[in-house]
């Protein structure tokens, strides 16, 4: 055991939704990331799709039981002392897989250490262990101050107010937003609505048909509520789109710690940015005269960190086009420029 000490923090991070073409949705998930050594756990852990144990999107008391069990205040959840890390962001089930690890105090300090992959009552170190992490040795003030300050902190805000002149596609939009987690509502005039209410708003999306005046009048009644949400213009009305820039809104990850990091496109490049290792999957839309929405993968690959340059084809996207670049920690959207 090093006698290194290893500094421990928590940051905002979000596990992306998507409403899947096969029509099952990915749920939404906010939660916080476990940072040590200035950087986040999971980005250590490759492209894994999980969550650690302290979902901000859960009651209260449940957040607290969690913080509890990290505090080493109540019994191992596994054996042999080892405590759920991250988990899957569906069911949270240890048959779906795990990272587990021992959590324990030595003295003044508290060690984390035998990281695994873990789907069975006791795992199998030897082929299933994180060889390459940890172990980690805490301060246990620094340690408790960073997890009981996390039970005082403003939950997000998960909710979306919709604003627009075109009631179908709200009604899509809202509907796909609720199925992956995300409490949406629709409105027109919020001048007389209560600020108790103007403040369980994360963001507020407007439809490009929303004149400026409207939109000032709406910005105007969340800021007499003291609320201040995120605000986006729609870049075009088609719902899955919608769903990656509301998301993208919605995202509390500090930027330094974001796997996708900027996105930029002409009808001929997409130029991407990854902030860690992780799998990609860049979705182009394009509206034809008509209206009628087209829909294309263009990529679909682990990108390293750096920047990515991604051919595209001028005739795919002839038109008004749009790009969303997913991974399992986040989306970000992008109006392909001519």
């Amino acid at each position: 055991m090093s006698a290194a000490y290893a500094t421990f923090g928590l940051a905002p991070a979000m596990r992306a939704g998507d409403v899947c073409g096969n029509g099952s949705p990915q749920l939404h998930r906010d939660f916080m990331d476990f940072v040590v050594n200035g950087r986040p756990l999971l980005l250590q852990l490759a492209d894994l799709d999980a969550v650690s144990p302290l979902a901000s999107d859960v009651p209260p008391a449940i957040l607290g039981a969690q913080v509890r069990s990290l505090l080493l205040e109540t019994d191992p959840p596994l054996a042999d002392g080892r405590y759920v890390v991250y988990a899957c962001p569906e069911c949270e089930d240890l048959a779906c897989g795990a990272v587990t690890a021992v959590i324990e105090r030595l003295g003044d300090d508290i060690i984390w250490r035998d990281f695994a992959w873990q789907t069975a009552p006791v795992p199998d170190l030897e082929r299933n262990g994180y060889h390459g992490i940890g172990p980690f040795r805490f301060r246990a003030e620094e340690y408790r101050e960073a997890l009981e300050r996390l039970l005082d902190d403003e939950p997000p805000r998960r909710r979306v107010l919709l604003i627009g002149a075109r009631a179908a596609v709200l009604g899509k939009l809202a509907a796909a937003l609720r199925s992956i987690g995300i409490g949406a509502d629709i409105a027109h005039d919020v001048s007389d609505a209560m600020p108790e209410e103007l403040m369980t708003y994360g963001a507020v999306a407007f439809g490009r048909g929303v004149p400026e005046d409207e939109r000032a009048a709406v910005r105007a009644a969340f800021a007499r509520a003291h609320a201040h949400p995120a605000y986006v213009i729609g870049l075009a009305p088609v719902p899955p789109l919608l769903v990656a820039q509301l998301e993208q809104a919605l995202d509390r990850t500090p930027p330094a710690q974001r796997r996708l990091t900027r996105l930029l496109a002409t009808p001929d490049e997409a130029r991407l940015t990854v902030g860690a290792t992780c799998r990609v999957r860049l979705t182009a839309y394009r509206l034809d005269r008509l209206h009628r929405v087209h829909t294309e993968e263009v990529l679909d690959a682990i990108l390293d960190p750096g920047t990515h340059r991604v051919p595209l084809d001028p005739h795919v996207l002839r038109g008004e086009s749009f790009l969303v670049a997913r991974t399992t920690g986040g989306v970000i959207t992008t109006a392909v420029v001519r």
